[in-house]
């Protein structure tokens, strides 16, 4: 399924010639692949594509179908995961320093490059990750984005204790269980109304539940905004302690309205989250392995990829939408 015509915001379903792995890299049979709100917003047209048709999808799990010349990493036949991060330059101050996520000539799978929406795709050896047995290939899939953005916002928040989670959806209900694991007080923000992600949230432990625009019990040291509303900015930072850190997760985010100074002021913080390394995969899928996650999860055949999108952009997934791409 690919984005033809950006106008349309719609995928169409395409065909295209299996074209061998080049050096470096591996030919995936994609099992499965999540449905992130980043692509949502590729398909919208808030995320421009360099180049049309695109097929997005970048939380991929596959099986390795051919190995290019120099792979070494994985064998025929091995799971993988596709991450959002296809590659990097390798040489640039960022990618020298660690910080390969802030690379300027990094390419982006789905974005870049033709990503998981799609029975078969090409992947970089070097970029993709070893997946933990304990998850199946649908519970696998939103560890690869919602999961890795996640564990790296919550990275973010430094060790705050008490920590609000504003939009619980893919990331929101991963990122809630490891805060939850590490002895954290979590509070869960949803929509207004949104009865069934305030359910999944309590049934996962948080200590309060409730809508966007309400306070939580008590102040907050930091919060970590997965909902792309640029308004959040200023509301959560209205409940966050002196010191304080707000973490902006999304790759994309609606403008952030103007705000008094006072709710800053006294040393609070706000930042980004960009994309990510592999040395946060690594950690990730590491204690993920070590410590199981319950995924909540809504599967569609790849045909339904536009329903699933629909449903995403109504806010009505509860938990993370996920794509069956293997053929019946």
């Amino acid at each position: 399924m690919a984005l033809i015509e950006p106008a349309s915001h719609v995928l169409q379903p395409i065909e295209r010639e299996l074209r061998p792995p080049g050096p470096q890299q591996l030919l995936l049979r994609v099992l499965c692949c999540g449905v992130c709100r980043t692509d949502l917003h590729i398909v919208d047209g808030e995320l421009p594509t360099p180049q049309l048709p695109r097929v997005p999808g970048h939380e991929v799990v596959g099986v390795v179908a051919a190995l290019g010349e120099g792979c070494r990493r994985f064998r025929l036949g091995e799971r993988v995961g596709v991450p959002w991060l296809y590659d990097t330059c390798g040489a640039c101050p960022y990618c020298a320093s660690g910080r390969e996520n802030l690379c300027g000539r990094a390419l982006f799978t789905g974005l870049s490059v033709d990503g998981g929406y799609a029975e078969a795709m090409l992947a970089n050896e070097s970029h993709c990750f070893a997946l933990p047995e304990r998850y199946s290939d649908e519970q696998a899939a939103p560890l690869l984005c919602a999961g890795l953005i996640g564990y790296r916002a919550l990275r973010m928040a430094g060790d705050a204790a008490a920590v609000g989670i504003y939009g619980f959806g893919a990331a929101g209900h991963l990122v809630a269980q490891v805060a939850l694991a590490q002895g954290r007080t979590v509070y869960a923000f949803t929509r207004a109304g949104d009865e069934a992600a305030q359910a999944l949230a309590r049934s996962l432990g948080v200590h309060w539940a409730g809508a966007s625009n309400e306070a939580p019990p008590h102040a907050m040291d930091a919060a970590i905004l997965f909902a792309p509303a640029g308004e959040l900015v200023p509301q959560s930072l209205q409940h966050v302690v002196a010191g304080g850190t707000v973490v902006c997760a999304g790759i994309h985010m609606s403008d952030i309205p103007r705000f008094a100074y006072r709710l800053l002021w006294g040393e609070r913080c706000v930042r980004s989250v960009a994309n990510l390394t592999r040395r946060d995969g690594n950690e990730f899928f590491a204690w993920a392995a070590a410590h199981p996650l319950t995924l909540h999860t809504e599967s569609f055949a790849l045909r339904d990829a536009n329903e699933a999108l629909a449903r995403l952009r109504g806010g009505r997934i509860v938990g993370a939408a996920v794509l069956r791409c293997a053929p019946a």
